[in-house]
């Protein structure tokens, strides 16, 4: 049997402006995302009875029809005209529903592992097309790209030379937040900002991290701070630790701070560790 073995990052959003309400109810956005190496681990095996079978190690994520995998595989199933099935393990490691992208990551990483394993020679157009149907943040997973600029939906993905690699502390509080909540919650009125992504990509690809530090910008964080109030405490307790950028990644609820090495992330980790279950030293990957 045919295998075909994916890690599946994690990002974050470290520029991210909400510019208005579509009609379809979704909103346009600009945002730059950071890859980071923070992974699950799927391995594809192809099956000669027609199933799409999941297994995880996570006991909540669903392995029906309303996980993003099993979406992505009936879809092409039914595109193709694919008449054998799959079976699919997820070794989960990316916090669920955390602002993340966990679930599109594995969507994304599902469509590039079905390319290989049933040969379907689909180029990255017509990866992007399926990408952009699943949901916002899936296409930019289908990118090599360290960093790129997403617009529209955050579907539009606009890769970035940039060479900077980021060290981050990450806290992942023990609930779930949902992106449709938090933008039904977002007052349009309150997110006047003078910054732009070209003035945070340029101090990103400088280096320059007394800007980036003080040019992310998450249009999101007061409506989440609103639903989830302790949240600022989080926020609070890394900047007493020293962290100068610390800010929720999209629509949370984890917050990272970003450090300046490795060393100084694992000191605060140990600390932190005393407080949250889940604190992880995470890397631009």
């Amino acid at each position: 049997m045919k295998s075909v073995f994916l890690r599946s990052p994690a990002k974050l959003n470290l520029y991210l402006k909400v510019i208005n309400k579509r009609e379809d109810n979704f909103h346009n956005i600009e945002t730059v995302f950071e890859r980071i190496n923070l992974f699950d681990e799927i391995l594809y095996t192809e099956l000669k009875e027609n199933k799409i079978k999941i297994i995880t190690d996570n006991k909540d994520i669903p392995t029906g029809p309303k996980n993003l995998i099993f979406k992505v595989v009936k879809r092409i199933k039914d595109d193709f005209k694919i008449d054998k099935g799959v079976l699919i393990k997820i070794k989960k490691r990316i916090p669920v529903a955390a602002g993340l992208a966990g679930g599109s990551s594995n969507a994304a990483t599902t469509l590039l592992a079905l390319n290989k394993l049933w040969n379907l020679r689909l180029n990255r157009e017509k990866l992007t097309h399926y990408a952009r149907e699943i949901g916002s943040d899936v296409a930019f997973f289908l990118y090599d790209s360290s960093w790129a600029l997403g617009v529209e939906r955050g579907d539009k993905i606009k890769p970035l030379n940039i060479k900077t690699k980021l060290w981050h502390i990450l806290v992942v509080p023990r609930f779930r937040v949902y992106a449709k909540d938090i933008y039904r919650a977002l007052n349009l009125g309150l997110t006047k900002n003078a910054y732009n992504a070209s003035i945070f990509i340029r101090n990103l690809k400088k280096s320059n991290y007394l800007y980036i530090n003080g040019s992310l910008l998450n249009d999101l964080e007061v409506p989440i701070i609103r639903l989830y109030p302790r949240l600022k405490g989080i926020k609070q307790r890394l900047k007493l630790l020293g962290i100068k950028g610390v800010m929720i990644s999209g629509s949370g609820p984890g917050v990272f701070g970003i450090v300046g090495s490795e060393s100084q992330a694992k000191s605060i980790k140990k600390i932190l560790d005393k407080v949250y279950s889940q604190v992880y030293v995470v890397k631009t990957y």
